[in-house]
């Protein structure tokens, strides 16, 4: 008899002791004690209700199964001989009374086969099982939390539904996968939470931020939120059809890059929302005649002043501006209008606020340990481990989810050139070499060319841009070839050469006039967009207008030349919002663009400029369809350094008439100036950047201008033309 007190008293000791560190929240599984447990011949319910006066369980019926007595502080423990079934949690606290459905009844939501395949980065939709997802299991409503903390001692989900009290709502470890998970009854979408969690060593980190949360607070709040499923209707089934034709190599494609919450303000100074903007920016963008706007970055960031460049929610579309449904209301709004939705996507870093990804689980989880490796000197961020399969499966989870979700038409990839090498901004000493002794990543490597294998297989037509800076070969090469497998490349080159030949004074250009050529000797290297972003009219670089040489007047015709040159060149468009106005003031985000440019004349003309320059793109096969090809482009005036004059001819498909640019840019006009052409008869001028429509001194040829049977430049027949000062003219073959 002694030796069964003995034991009996040994048990109880040791469930006392198991209780108190449930008590004080340090236990890794909670789940092996809280809820329904058989106990020889009856059941134990027990559960954790810091707080609580009093708990009572009650069955499915709503009838008192046993009253719970308080063994240990805030740990309550009920007993009876039959099984309590589907049971509530009566409760009283010292305010209220609350009836809760108990998690710990629950057993686990994720099946073996989604553990293993997110533990072998093979999980490409993770977001649908990570996170915090509304969901109704076995006739109980609540939400499934899950999220990967495989160093953790203990990790709690905090919140509105449990007073942000980590001991409360304790998760399951699943050990396979390194992934937390909890159901909790009753809770619904609204509800703000983040996780709570203890190092391997037990020490309690900053509260952290869900990684793959869909919805977060707005900054500098920043909880997570549960987020209900989007409830748009969509009207773009016929835009997504026609999508892979719209954006095919052989179409125009003009973009116009917008900062969403700097492009108008709303009266009283705030940020407009995605609602206001698709009534404003929507209809604009279309008078302009662009195909496509790029979104800077729209995912929740916490500092403004990053532009959403040093993300912490790449899931969460950011608060300031609205929801998911009304983000997703603007791009499919866009696409009844006929226009295309890129947005910016940042997977090369994030920042290391404390409630980030920063050592998530008390380890370097997301990023590298070594600093050498994990810390972007540039812009004081961490970067990814590309490396570890849940961190590649993590951001391409993310890129995906902005397609599918929100059926968005295109990435830009943010800082390719700083994830391709290792010892990118970095001194000798200050990285660290791949496997093979080489500065290449290619974890990272490897990682790009998946998700573009991923987004071509599963979204065909979607374009994937990258921001590379340097000339690393095969960027837009097919995957099939080597390449890395992007549709486009930012031209960075022709961006600071062309840029740097315009500021210069027009009496030196003719010093310079290789600067506009030597864009061509590479063109065809990769599929290009030229791309006048917004990194070209902040940091004291002064807006384009700022750039361009002389007084006023001759100021607004170099830029009119310059965007009629840019135009006219092979290469896709991007044109940063403010540019279409010729602001004098750089880009400030926190303001708005200067609007009451459209009522200056001079300015005015610039913005109908583009616009017809992008008609033109659009209308002329000539100055689209060949692109990357080196039959679409021909030189005829590629040596008259003295008069700064340049001339080239553009050639669609067969059949396609095609089209002349020259460029003058001095202030000089050029009269009787002789151009080879390659076809005979007239030829119409489609644009001319000096006519007084857009402001300039209206100089030109009347319009239409027919050719001599006089040879030149290697051609029969030749025109002799009247060349504006500072000004660009687009003309087309009529006769052929």
């Amino acid at each position: 008899m002694a030796s069964s007190v003995e034991a009996a008293s040994s048990r109880n000791g040791a469930e006392a002791a198991q209780l108190a560190r449930i008590a004080t929240g340090n236990h890794q599984d909670p789940f092996a004690w809280l809820g329904p447990h058989r106990n020889g011949d009856g059941w134990t319910v027990r559960a954790c209700l810091p707080g609580a006066r009093r708990v009572d369980v009650l069955d499915e019926r709503g009838s008192l199964w046993a009253s719970a007595t308080q063994e240990v502080a805030g740990v309550f423990v009920a007993r009876a001989r039959t099984d309590p079934g589907r049971y509530t949690l009566g409760i009283e606290w010292e305010t209220a009374e609350q009836r809760l459905i108990d998690p710990y009844a629950f057993p686990p939501l994720l099946d073996e086969s989604t553990l293993e395949a997110f533990h072998q980065g093979k999980l490409h939709h993770s977001e649908q099982q990570l996170g915090a997802h509304p969901t109704t299991f076995d006739n109980v409503a609540g939400v499934h939390f899950a999220v990967w903390a495989p160093n953790a001692w203990r990790v709690s989900v905090v919140g509105d539904f449990n007073g942000w009290d980590g001991r409360r709502h304790v998760m399951r470890l699943r050990h396979q996968a390194g992934v937390w998970e909890i159901f909790i009854p009753g809770v619904q979408a609204g509800a703000r939470y983040k996780y709570e969690l203890l190092d391997r060593f037990g020490h309690l980190l900053p509260l952290k931020a869900d990684p793959y949360a869909l919805r977060m607070e707005h900054p500098p709040a920043s909880a997570s939120i549960v987020a209900a499923p989007l409830s748009v209707k969509w009207h773009d089934t016929h835009w997504r059809a026609q999508r892979a034709k719209h954006q095919r190599r052989d179409a125009p494609l003009s973009i116009y890059e917008v900062h969403a919450g700097s492009w108008r303000r709303n009266a009283d100074g705030s940020m407009p929302d995605w609602d206001a903007l698709a009534r404003t920016l929507i209809p604009y963008v279309q008078e302009l005649g662009f195909t496509h706007i790029e979104l800077m970055p729209v995912s929740e960031h916490p500092f403004g002043g990053s532009w959403g460049y040093q993300p912490l929610g790449i899931y969460a579309p950011t608060a300031r501006l609205g929801d998911a449904d009304a983000f997703a209301r603007f791009v499919d709004s866009c696409h009844v209008a006929g226009l295309g939705v890129i947005i910016d996507w940042v997977g090369a870093h994030f920042p290391d606020d404390p409630h980030g990804l920063a050592r998530f689980d008390g380890t370097a989880l997301y990023e590298h340990a070594d600093p050498r490796e994990g810390f972007h000197q540039d812009w004081h961020t961490l970067i990814y481990n590309y490396g570890r399969r849940e961190v590649a499966q993590y951001l391409i989870g993310s890129a995906l989810s902005w397609i599918d979700r929100f059926h968005v038409d295109g990435l830009r990839i943010d800082a390719v050139a700083s994830m391709l090498y290792r010892d990118y901004s970095r001194g000798e000493g200050e990285w660290v070499p791949n496997h093979h002794g080489g500065r290449e990543n290619l974890e990272a490597i490897d990682l790009l060319r998946e998700l573009n294998r991923l987004i071509a297989e599963r979204h065909p037509g979607v374009l994937v841009i990258a921001e590379e800076s340097t000339a690393w070969p095969g960027v837009t090469t097919r995957l099939q070839e080597g390449g890395l497998g992007f549709s486009y490349k930012w031209n960075m080159g022709w961006m600071h050469d062309s840029l740097r030949y315009m500021r210069r004074n027009p009496i030196y250009r003719r010093y310079h006039y290789h600067d506009l050529t030597f864009g061509m000797t590479y063109a065809y290297a990769e599929r290009f967009i030229l791309a006048l972003s917004h990194d070209e009219v902040v940091h004291g670089k002064g807006s384009l207008l700022q750039r361009m040489p002389g007084d006023h007047w001759q100021r607004l015709a170099n830029l009119r030349a310059y965007f009629g040159f840019m135009w006219a060149h092979p290469g896709k468009k991007l044109l940063f919002m403010g540019g279409e106005l010729a602001t004098w003031s750089e880009w400030n985000h926190d303001g708005e663009l200067d609007w009451r440019l459209c009522d200056d004349p001079m300015h005015e003309g610039v913005r109908r400029l583009v616009a017809d320059l992008n008609r033109v793109l659009v209308n002329e096969p000539a100055l689209h369809q060949e692109d990357d090809h080196p039959r679409g482009f021909a030189w005829i005036v590629a040596d008259d350094a003295p008069q700064s004059v340049y001339a080239f001819a553009r050639y669609g498909s067969e059949g396609t008439a095609p089209v002349l640019a020259v460029c003058n840019f001095t202030p000089q006009p050029r009269h009787d100036y002789r151009i080879g052409v390659p076809e005979a008869g007239r030829w119409s001028e489609l644009c001319n950047t000096d006519s007084a429509f857009y402001g300039g001194s209206n100089v030109g040829n009347s319009g239409v201008i027919s050719t001599l049977p006089q040879p030149s430049h290697g051609y029969a027949q030749s025109l002799v033309l009247t060349l504006p000062p500072l000004a660009t003219l687009i003309l087309r073959a009529e006769d052929s």
